[in-house]
């Protein structure tokens, strides 16, 4: 139910307290405290059916459903260094001219920063919060997590195993330990010996830069479109962060551009996406922050939406999280 201000003017507090417990009720029933605190922080949402034309999309959606998926030539990425070992960058994405999305990216030099990924099943920390707990310089939302808030692939925090441990992993994973830091193609390995030592991992899916050079992400029905967040390293062995500002890229557009960016990415690994796709910098005088707002898919044959029932405005909590922290 939609409480509009209309409603709650003219109906008795405690009916409005029953109906605002009962909706706290069903979200913890579901989703233990991390539904509570999405319903605090962001309202309810759900989907809805939408065309491919619809006013609710952005410019780059309606283009993409449309079939207009390859871009322009992208412009030659201009690097600002915002920190020692922390560069930042936004490639703008254009169709036959067009703006219709743009690459936030941010390159780091394992050396100067060290990585964390980390878990808060309880959805009461976003970017904000996450960089006030860590002392990080840069927050991006991580890997999939379930319905509860917990890891839904494997993963290590902080030297501890979290996530499943029978797990299928054909993708890639993100792994940091003595040995260094990197991206791990697993289409011919076990994620568990690859995560083996590590002080810190997440498997995710799909490659969108695989060992052999391309992503493997065909599968995927081009209508799913979403904001997306990434990682990539390139030959130097950097980091790079990636989020995109729209949500013109279905998971196979997006692995067939990364390659004609001029990152140089040897490997490259989508995260989780929509409106968890987050990224936020502060390092030296710059600062951004993110996050999504767009995710479409087909359900039951239908394209929809979703949207929000009820909008507070206070930013989607992070269960999952991974974090550069100057060294």
């Amino acid at each position: 139910m939609i409480l509009t201000k209309r409603w709650v003017a003219g109906t008795p507090l405690v009916v409005v307290l029953v109906v605002a417990l009962g909706a706290v009720a069903v979200a913890y029933g579901q989703g233990r405290w991390y539904g509570v605190n999405v319903l605090l922080r962001r309202g309810a949402s759900t989907w809805v059916d939408v065309g491919p034309g619809d006013g609710r999309l952005s410019e780059g959606i309606r283009l993409s459903l449309a079939g207009r998926r390859t871009p322009d030539v992208p412009e030659p990425v201009r690097w600002q260094q915002a920190a020692p070992g922390m560069d930042v960058a936004e490639l703008p994405v254009r169709v036959g001219g067009k703006p219709v999305d743009a690459l936030l990216l941010t390159r780091i030099d394992p050396a100067k920063y060290r990585f964390r990924v980390l878990n808060r099943a309880a959805g009461d920390r976003g970017t904000g919060g996450w960089m006030k707990a860590t002392g990080a310089a840069l927050v991006v939302n991580g890997s999939y997590f379930d319905r509860r808030g917990k890891p839904d692939t494997p993963v290590v925090s902080d030297g501890h195993r979290l996530g499943p441990a029978s797990y299928q992993a054909s993708h890639g994973a993100f792994v940091s330990g003595a040995d260094g830091v990197r991206l791990v193609d697993l289409a011919r390995g076990d994620w568990r010996r690859a995560l083996d030592g590590a002080d810190q991992a997440m498997v995710s899916y799909p490659m969108l830069i695989g060992a052999d050079g391309r992503g493997r992400a065909d599968q995927q029905d081009e209508r799913w479109l979403a904001n997306r967040s990434f990682l990539g390293q390139d030959g130097a062995g950097h980091i790079v962060v990636g989020t995109t500002r729209d949500a013109y890229f279905s998971l196979r557009s997006l692995a067939a551009f990364l390659p004609r960016t001029g990152l140089g990415l040897r490997l490259a690994l989508n995260l989780d996406g929509g409106p968890v796709a987050c990224q936020k910098v502060s390092a030296g005088t710059y600062r951004r922050d993110f996050c999504g707002e767009y995710e479409t898919a087909v359900h039951g044959g239908r394209l929809q939406l979703l949207r929000p029932l009820v909008d507070l405005h206070r930013g989607w909590a992070l269960a999952m999280a991974l974090v550069a922290v100057p060294r």
